[in-house]
């Protein structure tokens, strides 16, 4: 019996990626809102003004004549949330390569619905915003946070098909290139080509060593912070160097699946080949060195993409984007901002995620499947694309991280962030019962 439940452990570690991602970032949902709700319940108690000018504070880093001074808010929004689109393109590179991106028949879908779901919000916003201050930021309900809505779908339970997680998440997987492109493209500062030509050598390095097959991890993220610094001095948004970085590691393993096996199955053989006369010691010694080979072949099989997303995921999820919550989520709510909700910005926003991005996406995702483009899992109905459509609705991370960019004026960044907390309850709560109602348990 005792054997059997070790054998059984030793399966239970053998997990679907796409369960073990569900899973760190459904999590890692519940560690955000905890640190949201911290932030905003210290920003309105007698420690507000203080926990706000904190993040204002300078730090730098002094070499001599050289010096690299932010805000503490700056470190994190340019500094830490660079790991996060580090990560984020590592995602993308797998699911492009490997996972629902990697074939015309299962990227379609997605593809369709998440076009729909940035483009439908962003026309809603700009119905609003025309002409004032809020021009700028109709790239804030474009955007979806992929760690709450997957947290929603968890507290559905096994009511909620596999099909309709790995959809939900390409969605979100393709917003977030969208979001890139849009942050590339239209959320730039004043160019400093100089830097920037710096920054395509280096890059262009970075793919030679692809190419050549270099698959030392330290290279490729010593290249990476020398991307980040220029690109940061360049005047393109430092973060955007964490997905370039991404896209550059290497995917393939230095040993391929078929020795590896053929290694392992060698070492175990020679493993219970250990003479019965050897001594304990000798015994130990044998089986360490064997266990040794298979954990160094081990390495060898698994890509370096692969290790760094597995290595630094929990710790975004857990860690980097709690802080980025923490310093961002702070705001200050009186009379005077509730009084506003009702501005054409704060409109555009809640009801661009709200409306904009269910509509977008059902429609989007209706019209590739009637136009014969695309593919609607089986087990999957219309009315649970219409539920993830609103999950898409919480934009939260990536929609605070664009807001910062596209206002200047604190009182409309305030704004901007509470239209983006109300829609996001809004929209996580209803795409909660709609799926709750029209997703069954399995028999």
């Amino acid at each position: 019996m005792i054997q059997f439940i070790k054998r059984k452990r030793l399966l239970e570690r053998i997990k679907d990626p796409l369960v073990e991602f569900v899973r760190l970032e459904a999590f890692g949902g519940i560690v955000l809102i905890t640190f949201t709700l911290l932030a905003l319940g210290i920003a309105n108690s007698n420690m507000g003004e203080e926990f706000l000018a904190h993040w204002e504070k300078y730090f730098g880093l002094h070499f001599g004549d050289w010096e690299l001074s932010k805000t503490l808010i700056h470190w994190i929004n340019d500094g830490l949330m660079a790991i996060f689109f580090f990560v984020v393109g590592l995602e993308i590179k797998r699911e492009m390569l490997t996972g629902g991106l990697s074939s015309f028949k299962n990227a379609t879908l997605p593809i369709f619905a998440a076009i729909g779901g940035m483009l439908v919000p962003a026309l809603v916003y700009v119905y609003f915003n025309q002409t004032g201050a809020g021009t700028h930021g109709w790239g804030v309900p474009m955007a979806t946070d992929i760690a709450f809505a997957l947290g929603i779908l968890i507290l559905l339970g096994k009511r909620i098909p596999v099909s309709l997680k790995l959809l939900l998440t390409s969605i979100a997987i393709v917003d977030d290139i969208g979001a890139v492109i849009v942050i590339a493209l239209f959320y730039t500062s004043e160019i400093d080509w100089m830097y920037l030509i710096y920054g395509g050598g280096i890059y262009a390095l970075l793919w030679c060593l692809n190419l050549l097959k270099v698959r030392s991890i330290p290279v490729y993220l010593f290249l990476g912070l020398l991307l980040w610094y220029v690109m940061l001095k360049s005047g393109v948004h430092a973060t955007l160097a964490g997905i370039l970085l991404a896209l550059t590691i290497p995917a393939r393993a230095n040993s391929e699946v078929f020795e590896f096996i053929k290694s392992g199955t060698s070492l175990l053989t020679q493993m219970g080949k250990t003479p019965s006369e050897s001594s304990v010691a000798e015994k130990d010694k044998h089986i360490q060195s064997s266990v040794e080979a298979i954990e160094s072949n081990c390495k060898e099989v698994i890509s370096p993409l692969q290790q760094l997303e597995h290595a630094l995921h929990p710790w975004v999820a857990y860690l980097i984007v709690p802080i980025f919550a923490f310093a961002n989520a702070g705001i200050i709510i009186d009379q005077q901002l509730l009084g506003q909700v009702f501005e054409p910005i704060s409109l555009g926003i809640i009801l661009g995620l709200f409306i904009g991005k269910p509509l977008g996406i059902y429609l989007f995702a209706l019209a590739g499947v009637r136009l014969g483009f695309a593919q609607k899992p089986i087990d999957v109905c219309w009315a649970q694309i219409i539920g993830i459509g609103f999950l898409g609705g919480i934009g939260f991370t990536m929609s605070f991280f664009v807001s910062q960019l596209a206002f200047t004026d604190p009182a409309v960044l305030s704004l901007a962030k509470i239209a983006v907390l109300i829609a996001s309850v809004l929209s996580g709560l209803i795409g909660f019962l709609i799926l709750k109602f029209f997703s069954q348990e399995p028999k």
